[in-house]
């Protein structure tokens, strides 16, 4: 819905490439099935959100193997373990998916990116999974500790094995993709940080210039600030009342527009969707069809921010 100024949409609901597009062909969808609460379900409740996620065109399903440490799950490898009970119950599902997992976080570590475990925590993620291949291995947290051209080797022996297809980072600061980057001989295809209108640094501190300018694909977790975008808990009650209004105006629910926002920056972020309930993956597609034009962001951010733009 358009205003009097007549302003286009920035939302892009477009497919995404990972990478450019003569570094892979993993075309995704704006929106993902993220797994960080994929736990302490059975196989035909997890099978009944792949299956949904799946049907709305969420063909990007994300995982971890720290995945199940927490949000109810029993422990480490629980979600990687659940999804690989889907697919061994249904693996027709497999081919219609972009199956995307992290490693490096070890537990009582934290971080482990050494050879050895990066290799064996990608080695325990195909086992858990079921799997041959893994479409999208990305680094989880950085290991402070690790050489950029031991983690460089470890992804390229893990892609030409063929283990893994492509590879990417997550929660990595520009230096850090950087210095990985230039030792790899495997393209970078993604990065996935935190972004949402409760979480906006990555507007300023170079993580979303950089994915532009090397053309990784943004995976955003966390588009509802960990919920707080759509209870309103915790957040500046400027920005509960913007969203609302534009809520209002385009006639759905106070987390789409916080989805619509994530998918309105230029880098078209995939906006990674943590809800397991198959109603609310459904709700989550009207974000596609939001309008939410320039002037419309600048007020979500100042309201975000509490300083006006000058």
């Amino acid at each position: 819905m358009s205003d009097e100024l007549d302003l286009p949409s920035l939302v892009d609901a477009g497919a995404r490439t990972l990478g450019f597009d003569d570094d892979t062909d993993l075309e995704v969808g704006p929106l993902a099935f993220g797994c960080w609460r994929f736990v302490g379900s059975d196989v035909a409740r997890g099978r009944e959100l792949i299956e949904t996620a799946l049907e709305l065109d969420m063909n990007l399903i994300d995982t971890a193997d720290i995945y199940g440490r927490g949000h109810g799950g029993r422990g480490f490898g629980e979600a990687e373990e659940l999804l690989g009970k889907v697919l061994a119950e249904a693996p027709e599902l497999r081919d219609q998916m972009v199956l995307a997992t992290k490693g490096g976080i070890r537990e009582g570590v934290p971080y482990d990116s050494s050879p050895d475990h990066l290799t064996q925590a990608c080695d325990d993620s195909l086992r858990r999974l079921g799997v041959d291949v893994i479409d999208l291995y990305q680094v989880h947290r950085p290991d402070l500790l690790a050489h950029p051209l031991d983690v460089a080797e470890t992804l390229d022996a893990l892609v030409d094995s063929g283990k893994v297809r492509a590879v990417g980072v997550s929660n990595h600061t520009p230096a850090q993709v950087r210095a990985l980057a230039e030792y790899l001989e495997v393209p970078l295809v993604s990065t996935q940080p935190e972004y949402s209108a409760a979480h906006l640094d990555h507007l300023r501190d170079g993580v979303l210039d950089q994915a532009m300018e090397l053309g990784l694909a943004v995976l955003a977790w966390s588009p509802l600030g960990g919920g707080r975008l759509a209870t309103g808990e915790g957040v500046r009650p400027e920005l509960i009342a913007v969203l609302d209004e534009l809520a209002g105006r385009e006639g759905v629910d106070r987390a789409t527009i916080a989805t619509a926002f994530v998918l309105s920056h230029p880098s078209s972020p995939v906006a990674i969707l943590g809800t397991q309930t198959p109603d609310r993956l459904r709700e989550a597609t009207k974000a596609l069809d939001v309008h939410l034009d320039r002037r419309d962001a600048y007020r979500i951010i100042e309201a975000a921010e509490g300083v006006p733009h000058p």
